[in-house]
């Protein structure tokens, strides 16, 4: 039989006891699939734990299996295209659960010659003989034969954010961080660092004007009770309280609340009461992206505008460093630009190449640099093997070092858009780090970001205890 073509049995090719039949293993893309398509999220039909502990203890995604699986052996093979579904009736008579294989055969117990009706028996069994879906489906038979070719299914990827939630696995392995949330007078984001909180991933100081923080609060039904709230008048004046409480040792990381980022950032580069560094403070997204393997970092996308090559400098630093926190030991940098060969004429492959030699220099430390990569051959194995490029980088980067913020905003927001990834993000290069929240973060990201900031501080504890013990 040629697999690249469908064909049916028409009615008068068919005989009483003319049976066909099909195997499937359920596996959990199978359930979510079907849990997607159905909306159906009952827990006795998904959820393999609830169904096994409790009275509902029947299958595990019965409707897959007793319907569409019985309905493609009648569609594809028995009587085949063509086929005209009437009808079934099925009993679940045993549990279906993760990893069993089913095989799945109709028979055909009876013929109507009138209206070309069939009536067929259908058994679906598992790997050890146990019928556990019994019943008959009727249908109509097709008169007329069919044959087409058989269609592609396209591959389907179900993206469960596995990144972002390791990583928050990973920082609620540590105490919860003390964490000011400045101006947070915004139900959203009140709600995004309570369930942080609740988490375990921070210990909110709320920074800002008390009557505005508990109608928040209203809003969102919201109870404060637990947290510590500093009032301030406005958010000018929230901004600088909170860089007092950092200053002081207070707090150990700052979040974002309803103000603008110039407003926060003032506060934070003030040369005599700020949280100035030597170091150029840079934004890193930390990207989940369904169709790449790893983590990727992307900076500078929300701050340095057209950074120099010193800036550059420091934003690789403070991105490899954040690679490290998550648990990237040596991170791979790609310094991109629109081409691969240094061009005089194009200032980031000048860059580029300098950073390269700047990291063989000891200037940038803890990564691995290379560039000037293109987007494809940074991310693309392929892409690589057609550029015919050798690099311990190219075509599997964790860190996208962008020309400048116009790029790397534009390439943040297809990266989200159009690739269906999810972000988290953060400012480094100051004293503490600082979670930056954004119009339109979903409850996952502000937890993630939460615990990027968990992560640098424990990375900075870490290094202070081991330079401590050091004869």
């Amino acid at each position: 039989m040629n697999e690249d073509f469908i064909e049916n049995r028409t009615f008068d090719e068919i005989a009483v006891g003319d049976s066909a039949s099909l195997q499937r293993r359920l596996t959990l893309q199978d359930i979510k699939l079907f849990a997607v398509m159905s909306g159906d999220v009952n827990p006795a039909h998904v959820d393999e734990d609830y169904a096994r502990s409790s009275r509902f203890h029947e299958v595990i995604a019965h409707g897959l299996w007793g319907g569409a699986l019985i309905s493609t052996v009648l569609g594809t093979q028995l009587p085949g295209p063509g086929t005209i579904y009437l009808g079934q009736s099925l009993q679940f008579r045993r549990p279906v659960g993760l990893g069993d294989l089913i095989t799945v055969t109709v028979t055909v117990t009876n013929k109507d010659s009138d209206e070309h009706r069939l009536v067929l028996d259908c058994q679906c069994t598992n790997q050890e003989g146990t019928t556990v879906i019994a019943g008959t489906a009727e249908v109509l038979a097709p008169t007329e034969r069919v044959r087409r070719p058989r269609w592609v299914l396209p591959a389907v990827h179900l993206h469960e954010r596995v990144h972002l939630q390791r990583l928050l696995e990973a920082a609620r392995e540590h105490p919860p961080v003390r964490t000011a949330v400045i101006h947070p007078v915004d139900a959203s984001v009140l709600s995004g660092v309570v369930a942080a909180a609740e988490q375990d991933l921070v210990a909110p100081v709320l920074v800002g004007p008390e009557h505005r923080i508990h109608a928040a609060a209203a809003d969102a039904d919201l109870d404060l009770t637990p947290y510590r709230i500093v009032s301030t008048d406005h958010s000018h004046a929230a901004a600088a309280r909170a860089v007092q409480l950092a200053r002081a040792g207070e707090v150990d990381a700052l979040v974002k609340g309803s103000l603008d980022l110039d407003e926060l950032l003032a506060a934070v580069l003030d040369k005599h009461r700020g949280l100035r560094t030597e170091r150029r403070i840079s934004h890193v997204f930390a990207f989940d992206v369904p169709t790449y393997a790893q983590p990727l970092f992307l900076t500078d996308a929300l701050i340095n505008a057209y950074p120099t090559l010193e800036h550059k400098r420091d934003i690789a630093q403070n991105a490899i460093e954040l690679a490290q926190a998550v648990g990237i030991e040596q991170p791979r940098v790609a310094v991109l630009s629109a081409v691969e060969t240094v061009h005089p004429g194009i200032r980031s492959t000048l860059d580029a190449a300098a950073l390269c030699k700047m990291a063989d220099r000891g200037q940038i430390t803890g990564g691995r640099v290379d560039g000037p990569l293109a987007f494809d051959t940074a991310v693309s194995p392929a892409a690589v093997a057609v550029a015919g490029i050798e690099s311990p980088v190219a075509g599997r980067a964790d860190i996208l070092l962008v020309p400048d913020l116009e790029a790397g905003n534009m390439l943040a927001k297809q990266l989200e858009y159009l690739g269906g990834a999810e972000s988290a993000g953060i400012v480094l290069g100051a004293r503490v780090p600082v979670v930056l929240t954004l119009p339109g973060d979903d409850h996952l990201t502000h937890l993630a970001s939460c615990a990027l900031a968990s992560m640098v501080i424990r990375q900075r504890w870490q290094a202070l205890r081991q330079g401590a013990t050091r004869p």
